[in-house]
């Protein structure tokens, strides 16, 4: 799937989804839930945090 058809899927802008990819931007809990309905996964996955090491 293209970064265009997900933005188009999701109702966003292509810049959105690049920003969501790279991790400068989280998305909005509606918008997780519309992602995470679209691939059929639970929507806590798409809140898993990284571990820092410092």
């Amino acid at each position: 799937m293209s970064q265009a058809d997900l933005a188009a899927a999701l109702s966003v802008s292509r810049q959105t989804v690049i920003s969501i990819e790279s991790g400068r931007y989280l998305p909005s809990l509606p918008l997780a839930f519309g992602i995470a309905r679209l691939f059929s996964i639970p929507v806590e996955e798409m809140f898993i945090l990284e571990e820092v090491t410092e």
